[in-house]
């Protein structure tokens, strides 16, 4: 069965990027075979031509640019007869927005699925999304499926949660954190205000007002310029709450997993959470994690078992569930140990391949057409 997934970016932005490469990661060829097309040119598209996919990119230019976005749907229809692929997953509203309206010319309407990754707020790039022909619309977690839901008209919908790799050994090392004796804290996501890094700051400030000094270690930089001014602010954040020398800012890096494991505690402060790869991170090495209690984290995180939920994500909430962990050792020794053992029965890599892998196969299967029986003028001969 091939597969063609058509992508809006060239780059990896975030965790629907990451969970599309863990996906391909599992290797071309066999039952399930992938290609790629890309609306966007970057470095992605070689990456994975290099590693051996089918990869085609046509540039797709903005939304507002109605003429160009023509252009586009019609070079998608072209490569969609050519390839004629089984189904087609169109990965993202936006690959949707071009690629439906494709594969209804090139006559395959029932073949179509398409990705939701993020919780929809009913922005319209959603609502005309859904407003496309699908067959179904697949989402990372309840949170975002109920979301979907919502949304008219109403259609098929599917959940694949994601996964991650066990961790490797043999990582590169990074540079050790300053030997104080302080349990480190920490955040990893790329520098935007939704996911939270200046409220994490001002939560070590009220431990530190409670006698629970901390060093908070900021994992991530700005990438691809999504918001420049919010990673711009951080550092003067730092010295204007007097946290000179008790928080690490990284910038980006190309492997957050050596840095996760410098930690006592992981945070994700963000309270419109799809999903929350990074809490997979963190159990898979054992870190007991913090999370707000919404979203996609309420589907991996177990209050008081596989992990701490904070009642929302404002500094202070924060707070108070960090220094739940802080407070007993033994319960974090705890949440650690067990976080890491539901890693391992749900949330691995190979678990999700094969959870999105038999979805599209059945979704295959209902997407073929339909033949209708065989008119018969009288008694068939025999009966």
């Amino acid at each position: 069965m091939r597969v063609l997934i058509t992508v809006p970016w060239g780059e990896r932005l975030g965790g629907a990027e990451a969970m599309l490469q863990t996906l391909l990661d599992g290797g071309t060829g066999g039952e399930v075979e992938f290609e790629l097309l890309f609306l966007q040119s970057g470095s992605w598209p070689g990456e994975l031509a290099r590693a051996g996919f089918h990869v085609e990119v046509i540039e797709a230019g903005r939304l507002r640019e109605p003429l160009r976005m023509l252009r586009c749907v019609l070079a998608v229809r072209s490569a969609l007869r050519r390839r004629r692929p089984e189904l087609i997953l169109n990965w993202m509203p936006k690959a949707q927005l071009y690629c439906s309206p494709a594969a209804v010319l090139a006559g395959m309407r029932r073949r179509v699925l398409w990705w939701q990754h993020e919780i929809p707020d009913g922005h319209w790039i959603d609502r005309l999304a859904t407003a496309l022909p699908a067959r179904a619309v697949g989402c990372c977690s309840n949170a975002a499926a109920e979301a979907q839901r919502r949304l008219r008209p109403r259609r098929e919908t599917f959940i694949v949660a994601p996964g991650v790799e066990p961790p490797a050994g043999g990582a590169a090392p990074v540079a050790p954190l300053p030997a104080d004796g302080l349990p480190v804290v920490g955040l990893v996501g790329r520098l935007q205000a939704w996911k939270g890094q200046d409220r994490l700051l001002r939560a070590q400030v009220i431990l530190r007002g409670r006698g629970r000094p901390v060093r908070t270690l900021i994992v991530g930089g700005d990438a691809h310029g999504l918001s420049s001014d919010y990673a711009a602010s951080l550092p003067g954040l730092v010295a204007e709450l007097g946290l000179a020398g008790a928080a690490t800012l990284t910038g980006q890096v190309p492997d957050a997993g050596p840095y996760v494991e410098q930690m006592d505690v992981l945070v994700n402060a963000s309270e419109a959470e799809p999903f929350g790869l990074v809490l997979l991170e963190a159990m898979a090495r054992g870190v007991p994690v913090v999370a707000v209690a919404g979203g996609g984290p309420l589907e991996i995180v177990e209050d008081g078992r596989t992990g701490v939920l904070a009642r929302s994500g404002e500094p202070e909430a924060l707070a108070e569930a960090i220094e739940r962990l802080l407070g007993d050792p033994e319960l974090a020794r705890r949440i650690g140990s067990a976080g890491r053992a539901r890693f391992e029965e749900y949330y691995t890599a190979a678990a999700m391949r094969e959870r999105m892998l038999s979805r599209l196969r059945a979704l295959a299967g209902d997407a073929r057409p339909r033949r209708s029986p065989r008119p018969t003028s009288g008694p068939v001969s025999g009966a």
